[in-house]
């Protein structure tokens, strides 16, 4: 599917709460319809973001997990309907009485539920999810294709090359970054990989960061929109405090795979030579 036209993308940076439910599907709710009211057409959300993130345990984890019918994502196809916008936003997934997965959902306003799980887990999830083991989806939205993956997902490139070899013109990935120290004046790594990740690929991403402080845990705070070039059209220098960014993709410039007049990123690679 070629995209046509540009599309307007917001990430809403939310400070959720850990084991509140309640609060968080409000939180989400106000942040989808306020990223609606500004014209936003796709509306990323942090990861974990019904949940929270820092679970003491997988104890903790499955009582705070929800179906594919549960509440949250009921809510959201609520929403993606009645605002005609494309919902992705991280929830934690429970799978059966014993095992939980940190999930991402893409809503679409006809309905359309399409899952992936976190397949690369950071540090203490190893204790508490269940890897998935499905590539990242690429959806045919009728904005264009869209694709998603989460977080430390972001961190290899050949997960990353994915999506874009099956298609992907935008790679929305819900995320938690937590704070660490850097050298003084230097960017977060982690918004660095996003850019790089949207140059060597020619693919706009979305990532959705989350604020706040939870269980000791600060965050980046780092939410970025980027562009085919690896340029941000939003969210450059971090802000860790709740924000919406917004930013209008012409998604049809992540379909120009050549960067010069004899060089393309996708057929100029060597397979047979990386193995």
């Amino acid at each position: 599917m070629i995209p046509q036209g540009s599309v307007k993308v917001a990430c809403q940076q939310l400070a959720p709460r850990i084991g509140d439910l309640d609060y968080n599907r409000t939180l989400s709710v106000e942040a989808i319809r306020r990223a609606a009211a500004r014209g936003a057409q796709v509306v990323v959300l942090p990861e974990l973001v019904q949940s929270g993130y820092v679970f003491r345990d997988r104890k903790e984890a499955l009582a705070l997990s929800e179906t594919l019918d549960g509440p949250t994502l009921s809510l959201w196809k609520t929403l993606a309907e009645e605002l005609q916008v494309v919902i992705v936003g991280g929830f934690c997934e429970r799978l059966d009485d014993e095992r939980v997965a940190n999930s991402a959902a893409l809503i679409e306003p006809e309905g359309t539920l399409t899952v992936y799980r976190k397949a690369h887990l950071w540090d203490q999830e190893n204790l508490i999810f269940t890897p998935g083991d499905e590539p990242p989806p690429v959806v045919a939205t009728r904005f264009g294709p869209i694709a998603m993956m989460i977080c430390y997902d972001l961190e290899f490139p050949e997960w990353v090359r994915l999506p874009a070899l099956a298609g992907a013109a935008l790679l929305c990935a819900p995320v938690n970054w937590p704070d660490s120290p850097r050298p003084a004046s230097e960017r977060p790594a982690e918004m660095i990989r996003v850019q790089a990740n949207a140059a060597v690929n020619r693919m706009f991403v979305a990532a959705c960061d989350r604020c706040g402080e939870e269980r000791g845990v600060h965050w980046v705070g780092g939410s970025t929109i980027v562009d085919a070039d690896g340029y941000p059209l939003a969210g450059k220098d971090r802000e860790r405090t709740e924000q919406l960014l917004l930013a209008e993709l012409d998604l049809a410039q992540a379909w120009h795979k050549s960067i010069s007049e004899h060089n393309h990123v996708h057929l100029d690679r060597r397979p047979a030579l990386y193995q």
